[in-house]
């Protein structure tokens, strides 16, 4: 090798070394991998398998409505309150007539643009939902037809606009002097849908975060469109199915309401603000001034849509007073205010002293302490089912007005009576348990809609506070009169309205 003679070893070191490191680190690790005795690239015992991850807990809303306490069949046949037949008829005339006026209407305007007649859709939601309205409730448990008139009724455009009836009746029969307080009441419009579906608009009129103030009184509270939304998921969790559907949607006063009315009433009462926003307000008998109208931004307004029931045409009704009327004055009262036995009176009068009239007026309690509605005057049910047919909860905008405070009054009926159903009593307990938690089935239900949240968390909460409030009401009937009397079986089968008549004429 040339070079110094004294660098030789130098070299030889460095060549071996380099030799050494070859075979260490590449020919050796090569040869093990070979045998097998270690994984690839690791000189480390291989790491152990991994855990199998835990199953997700299904949502609580679906683990609620998969109980067995939901999924059980009523106590008799699911009679209906409509016939198809009878009712697809009906509906067909009612299209062709609107479809004859608006063309009417079109031509006195002078409008030249064809409009071509909008069929009716046996398939609709709207009148799904009025096909499936039976002894047992509004709606089946887990209806199709439900979800599908939700959806229908925030997607679909409107093609009319109009004050509601009982309004129309007021028109012009009022005197705005001697209203308490305008600013409370409320504003509503039947909309009609290109389906020919109509639902209740309710416009937003308080905000979310706001609580009513502790003065004022029931009867001049706000009516607000999140309480009925809210009211609908509940009753449905309540398994009552006594609300009509109720949904969310952002509208445009201008292009859904003001374009597509009609009514020159209604016409006449809009304007735009000082802001540039399209207003409206009532024209008596509820207010008569601009300062208490509803406005969009500029021209979208949140608003709630509950569905209407049938033609009273189809399923006539009964509005009947409660017997636990509130008065509505600054300082009167009413018996069952101040008489803590009044129920032994109820019990005296019919319907209430031999049907499950009261026990339904009990759950109409418990659904409006909930809530927190004290404007109760009167209840609906359909004539068709005689005495033993479920009430209507219509009409909740006056509810989840303030979640600071419980009124213990709305129990009355509870209280005073000590008597509850044994399916409803079933139902409060488990919604009082950690994994069917009130709050928490309420909020993801109201996660559902198109203006969630509905409700901010302190009403969420107050739920919770007001159920064991309940319970602990029923526990006190119990301990002074035994289960036995407290606790009414209700899953016996409910005597038809034919077989009332007949029990009446003998």
């Amino acid at each position: 090798m040339p070079g110094p003679r004294r660098v030789r070893p130098a070299v030889l070191l460095l060549l071996g070394a380099l030799l050494v490191a070859d075979l260490y680190f590449h020919l050796w690790p090569r040869a093990r991998r070979e045998l097998g005795k270690v994984s690839p690239g690791c000189p480390c015992p291989a790491p152990p398998a991994p855990l199998p991850r835990a199953p997700r807990a299904a949502p609580a809303l679906r683990r609620l409505f998969a109980h067995p306490l939901y999924r059980a069949a009523p106590p008799g046949p699911a009679e209906p309150l409509l016939g198809a037949r009878e009712a697809l008829r009906y509906y067909r005339r009612k299209a062709a007539r609107w479809n004859r006026r608006h063309r009417l209407y079109r031509e006195e305007l002078n409008l030249t643009s064809p409009a071509a007649p909008l069929p009716l859709r046996p398939e609709a939601g709207w009148l799904q939902f009025h096909l499936g309205i039976s002894r047992d409730g509004l709606y089946p448990r887990s209806s199709p037809a439900v979800s599908r008139l939700l959806r229908d009724m925030q997607q679909f455009p409107t093609i009319g606009a109009d004050y509601s009836q009982d309004e129309k009746a007021l028109l012009g029969a009022c005197d705005c002097s001697q209203i308490v307080k305008p600013s409370g009441v409320h504003l509503k419009l039947v909309l009609r849908f290109q389906d020919f579906g109509k639902a209740m608009f309710k416009p937003m009129r308080q905000r979310r975060e706001e609580e009513t103030p502790e003065d004022f009184f029931y009867f001049v509270d706000f009516q607000r469109h999140n309480a009925e939304i809210a009211a609908f998921h509940l009753d449905r969790i309540l398994d009552f199915r006594r609300v009509p559907p109720t949904v969310g949607r952002l509208i445009n006063v201008t292009k859904e309401i003001l374009e597509v009315t009609k009514n020159e009433v209604l016409q006449s009462v809009f304007f735009v603000s000082p802001a540039s926003n399209v207003c409206f307000f009532a024209k008596c008998p509820y207010m008569c001034k601009t300062e208490y109208a509803v406005c969009g931004n500029p021209h979208l307004l949140e608003g709630s849509l509950s569905a209407f029931l049938p033609s009273l045409n189809l399923a006539p009704r009964l509005s009947i007073p409660n017997p636990w009327i509130r008065s509505y004055s600054f300082d009167g009262k009413e018996e069952w205010e101040v008489n803590p036995l009044y129920c032994n009176t109820v019990r005296e009068i019919y319907p209430y002293s031999n049907s499950n009239r009261l026990l339904n007026i009990v759950d109409m309690a418990i659904f409006d302490f909930l809530i927190g509605n004290m404007d109760r005057h009167h209840y609906e049910m359909f004539t068709k089912f005689g005495d033993d047919g479920f009430l209507l909860h219509l009409d909740n905008a006056r509810g989840f007005g303030r979640h600071s405070h419980d009124e213990i009054s709305i129990l009355a009926p509870l209280s005073q009576c000590c008597i509850i159903k044994r399916t409803t009593l079933l139902r409060l307990r488990l919604l009082a348990e950690p994994e069917y938690r009130l709050s928490d089935v309420m909020r993801e239900s109201l996660l559902q809609d198109p203006l969630a949240p509905v409700l901010t968390e302190p009403h969420l909460l107050a739920l919770d506070r007001r159920l064991q409030l309940i319970l602990d009401a029923v526990g006190k009937c119990i301990d002074t009169f035994g289960e036995a009397t407290v606790v009414a079986n209700d899953t016996a089968q409910p005597q038809s309205a034919a077989a009332h008549r007949a029990k009446l004429d003998t």
